[in-house]
Protein backbone atom coordinates (compact mmCIF):
# COMPACT_ATOMS: atom_id res chain seq x y z
CA UNK A 1 0.00 0.00 0.00
CA UNK A 2 1.38 3.74 -1.06
CA UNK A 3 2.02 5.61 1.46
CA UNK A 4 -0.12 9.14 1.13
CA UNK A 5 1.48 12.41 -0.08
CA UNK A 6 1.47 15.02 2.61
CA UNK A 7 3.00 18.66 2.91
CA UNK A 8 5.52 19.39 5.56
CA UNK A 9 6.80 22.98 7.00
CA UNK A 10 10.90 22.87 6.69
CA UNK A 11 13.02 26.04 8.13
CA UNK A 12 16.70 27.00 7.32
CA UNK A 13 17.03 28.75 10.51
CA UNK A 14 19.33 31.95 10.35
CA UNK A 15 22.90 30.22 10.67
CA UNK A 16 22.56 27.80 7.95
CA UNK A 17 21.36 31.21 5.84
CA UNK A 18 24.60 33.02 6.68
CA UNK A 19 26.46 30.18 5.87
CA UNK A 20 24.71 29.68 2.86
CA UNK A 21 23.46 25.93 2.95
CA UNK A 22 20.00 27.00 1.79
CA UNK A 23 21.31 25.59 -1.91
CA UNK A 24 22.55 22.38 -0.08
CA UNK A 25 19.79 21.76 2.07
CA UNK A 26 17.27 22.09 -0.95
CA UNK A 27 19.02 20.05 -3.11
CA UNK A 28 19.01 17.24 -0.28
CA UNK A 29 15.56 17.11 -0.70
CA UNK A 30 14.69 17.23 -4.30
CA UNK A 31 17.64 14.51 -4.29
CA UNK A 32 15.24 12.68 -1.64
CA UNK A 33 12.01 12.96 -3.93
CA UNK A 34 10.49 15.88 -2.33
CA UNK A 35 8.78 19.02 -4.22
CA UNK A 36 8.87 22.26 -3.10
CA UNK A 37 5.79 23.54 -2.37
CA UNK A 38 5.93 26.61 -1.06
CA UNK A 39 8.74 28.87 0.06
CA UNK A 40 9.59 32.49 1.75
CA UNK A 41 12.79 34.27 2.59
CA UNK A 42 11.81 35.91 5.43
CA UNK A 43 12.40 38.08 8.18
CA UNK A 44 10.49 36.55 11.46
CA UNK A 45 9.56 39.11 13.82
CA UNK A 46 9.39 38.28 17.34
CA UNK A 47 5.25 38.05 17.62
CA UNK A 48 5.52 34.92 15.00
CA UNK A 49 8.41 33.52 16.48
CA UNK A 50 6.90 33.52 19.69
CA UNK A 51 3.86 32.23 18.47
CA UNK A 52 5.74 29.56 16.27
CA UNK A 53 7.71 28.18 19.57
CA UNK A 54 5.00 28.61 21.84
CA UNK A 55 4.87 24.74 23.20
CA UNK A 56 8.90 26.27 24.52
CA UNK A 57 7.55 29.09 26.71
CA UNK A 58 8.02 27.93 29.70
CA UNK A 59 11.48 26.68 29.12
CA UNK A 60 14.36 27.91 30.16
CA UNK A 61 16.31 28.26 26.39
CA UNK A 62 12.97 30.33 25.42
CA UNK A 63 14.17 33.81 25.07
CA UNK A 64 17.93 32.70 23.62
CA UNK A 65 15.66 30.72 21.02
CA UNK A 66 13.23 33.70 20.16
CA UNK A 67 16.30 35.77 20.24
CA UNK A 68 18.17 33.27 17.91
CA UNK A 69 15.52 32.59 15.02
CA UNK A 70 14.62 36.69 14.87
CA UNK A 71 17.98 37.33 14.62
CA UNK A 72 18.88 36.80 10.69
CA UNK A 73 16.46 35.93 7.58
CA UNK A 74 15.13 32.63 7.36
CA UNK A 75 13.95 30.41 4.46
CA UNK A 76 10.51 29.09 5.64
CA UNK A 77 9.11 26.21 3.00
CA UNK A 78 6.42 23.58 2.10
CA UNK A 79 7.52 20.30 0.98
CA UNK A 80 5.42 17.44 -0.70
CA UNK A 81 5.59 14.22 -0.72
CA UNK A 82 5.16 10.18 0.23
CA UNK A 83 5.45 10.73 4.11
CA UNK A 84 7.27 13.62 4.01
CA UNK A 85 7.42 15.10 7.40
CA UNK A 86 9.19 12.08 8.27
CA UNK A 87 11.56 11.63 5.90
CA UNK A 88 12.24 15.11 6.48
CA UNK A 89 12.83 14.45 9.81
CA UNK A 90 15.38 11.42 9.28
CA UNK A 91 17.41 13.73 7.11
CA UNK A 92 17.67 16.46 9.60
CA UNK A 93 19.00 14.17 12.03
CA UNK A 94 18.93 14.38 16.11
CA UNK A 95 18.30 17.91 17.65
CA UNK A 96 21.65 18.00 18.93
CA UNK A 97 24.61 17.71 16.11
CA UNK A 98 26.70 16.06 18.40
CA UNK A 99 24.49 13.50 18.25
CA UNK A 100 23.60 13.53 14.28
CA UNK A 101 24.15 10.06 12.68
CA UNK A 102 27.31 11.49 9.43
CA UNK A 103 25.18 12.27 6.23
CA UNK A 104 22.24 14.25 7.99
CA UNK A 105 22.02 17.81 7.40
CA UNK A 106 22.41 18.45 11.35
CA UNK A 107 25.04 15.46 11.50
CA UNK A 108 26.75 17.12 8.26
CA UNK A 109 26.37 21.14 9.45
CA UNK A 110 25.38 21.43 12.73
CA UNK A 111 27.89 23.21 15.09
CA UNK A 112 25.86 22.92 18.48
CA UNK A 113 22.32 22.30 20.03
CA UNK A 114 21.66 26.57 19.28
CA UNK A 115 22.63 26.29 16.20
CA UNK A 116 21.74 23.17 14.28
CA UNK A 117 20.73 24.92 10.55
CA UNK A 118 17.30 23.41 9.92
CA UNK A 119 13.57 23.37 11.73
CA UNK A 120 11.31 20.74 10.48
CA UNK A 121 8.31 19.33 11.66
CA UNK A 122 7.29 16.86 14.01
CA UNK A 123 5.89 13.50 12.25
CA UNK A 124 4.21 12.02 15.68
CA UNK A 125 2.19 15.80 15.88
CA UNK A 126 0.20 16.31 12.13
CA UNK A 127 -1.95 19.48 14.22
CA UNK A 128 2.04 21.18 14.92
CA UNK A 129 2.83 20.36 11.46
CA UNK A 130 -0.36 22.02 9.95
CA UNK A 131 0.22 24.88 12.84
CA UNK A 132 3.33 25.50 11.57
CA UNK A 133 2.05 25.60 7.45
CA UNK A 134 -0.40 27.70 8.63
CA UNK A 135 1.60 30.52 10.58
CA UNK A 136 3.91 30.73 7.54
CA UNK A 137 2.05 30.67 5.03
CA UNK A 138 -1.80 31.44 3.14
CA UNK A 139 -3.81 28.60 0.99
CA UNK A 140 -2.43 30.80 -2.03
CA UNK A 141 0.96 30.55 -1.37
CA UNK A 142 1.23 26.73 -2.45
CA UNK A 143 1.91 26.22 -6.03
CA UNK A 144 0.50 22.40 -6.94
CA UNK A 145 2.45 20.67 -9.97
CA UNK A 146 3.61 17.68 -11.08
CA UNK A 147 7.56 17.00 -11.39
CA UNK A 148 8.68 15.01 -14.33
CA UNK A 149 10.14 12.05 -12.32
CA UNK A 150 7.16 11.16 -9.90
CA UNK A 151 5.78 8.34 -12.25
CA UNK A 152 9.89 7.03 -11.41
CA UNK A 153 9.91 8.03 -7.28
CA UNK A 154 6.86 5.84 -5.78
CA UNK A 155 4.76 2.56 -7.01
Amino acid sequence: MAVEDERTFVMVKPDGVHRGLIGEIISRLESRGLKLVAAKFMQIDRELAEEHYSEHTDKPFFEELISFITAGPVLAMAWEGADATRQVRRMMGETDPAEAAPGTIRGDFGLDLGRNVIHGADHEDVGANERELSLFFEPADFVDYERNDETWLYE
